[in-house]
C-alpha cells in the first residue's frame, strides 16, 4: 500500500454531499483528497438516506477501508461530519489502522449539544433553524423544487447528529478543533480535548457555523501543515 501523498478523507456537514468542500480541495495541495458522502444523496442520490448514526458510522468506516490506497491519512469533518469522523477514528483504530490527525470543524464534540429534535419540527419552523444557521442559500428558499429535494436529506442527517452515541473508548490520534467565532458553543471547543490522550490544539475563525466557506485558505493552510508530521511507516 503506497501512494506519493497521504489521503485527506472529507466527511460533509448535514445535507452535504461530496462538492460541500469544493472551494477548500484546491488549496489541500498536500493531500490526496477523497471526499465522501453518505447515501440519499450527489452521486449516492439512489441509495436510501440512513437514519440511524451507528449505521452511517459503518457507512463511512467501509468507504474508507475500501478508498484507502495509503497508510498515510488523516480525516476531516465539519458539523455532522465531525461526529463521524471522531466516531470512525475510534473504529479504525480497533479494528485497523487510525488515522495520523483527525480534523473537527464547526462542533464543539460530544455532549454538547443545543437541539435534540430538529428532525422532529415542521417544515416552516426546521426551515427557520436552518437559515439562522446559514445552512441554505437564498436561492434554495425560493426554489420548491429543491427545498423539497433536500429537506427529507437535511431531516436524515440532523436525526443522525442528534441521536449520535459514542463509544467511551478514548483515541490516542491527536485532535485539531476548529470553530465559527460567533457559533453558540464555540467556548466550549475545549470539550474535543477529552476524547484524545494524544496532542490537542484547535482555532476560532471570524464568522458563524459555516466560516469553512468565507475561511478556506486558512483552514486548508492547517492542514497542509501537518502532511510533514504524518508517519510514513506502512501497517
Amino acid at each position: 500500500m503506497k501512494a506519493d501523498k497521504p489521503q485527506l478523507f472529507l466527511l460533509h456537514f448535514a445535507g452535504g454531499n461530496i462538492y460541500s468542500f469544493r472551494a477548500m480541495i484546491p488549496l489541500l495541495t498536500a493531500f490526496d483528497v477523497v471526499p465522501l458522502e453518505l447515501p440519499g444523496r450527489g452521486k449516492r442520490s439512489s441509495s436510501p438516506l440512513l437514519y440511524d448514526f451507528k449505521s452511517a458510522v459503518t457507512d463511512i468506516y467501509e468507504q474508507i477501508c475500501a478508498g484507502r490506497n495509503s497508510a498515510r491519512f488523516v480525516i476531516f469533518g465539519h458539523s455532522l461530519g465531525a461526529y463521524l469522523a471522531l466516531a470512525v477514528t475510534q473504529l479504525l483504530e480497533k479494528h485497523l489502522q487510525p488515522p495520523a490527525f483527525l480534523f473537527t470543524s464547526g462542533n464543539a464534540g460530544p455532549g454538547i449539544r443545543n437541539n435534540t429534535d430538529w428532525h422532529l419540527l415542521d417544515d416552516r419552523d426546521f426551515i427557520e433553524k436552518l437559515t439562522a444557521l446559514g445552512g441554505i442559500p437564498p436561492e434554495f428558499l425560493e426554489d420548491e423544487d429543491l427545498m423539497n429535494y433536500y429537506l427529507p436529506i437535511l431531516r436524515a442527517d440532523f436525526e443522525l447528529a442528534e441521536k449520535s452515541t459514542f463509544d467511551p473508548f478514548v483515541t490516542h490520534v491527536p485532535i485539531y478543533a476548529m470553530m465559527g467565532s460567533q457559533e453558540e458553543n464555540t467556548g466550549n471547543i475545549g470539550n474535543w480535548q477529552r476524547f484524545t490522550h494524544a496532542s490537542f490544539r484547535y482555532s476560532l475563525f471570524e464568522g458563524g457555523h459555516f466560516f469553512i466557506h468565507t475561511h478556506p485558505e486558512k483552514i486548508a493552510a492547517i492542514i497542509n501543515t501537518y502532511c510533514n508530521s504524518i508517519t510514513s511507516a506502512v501497517k
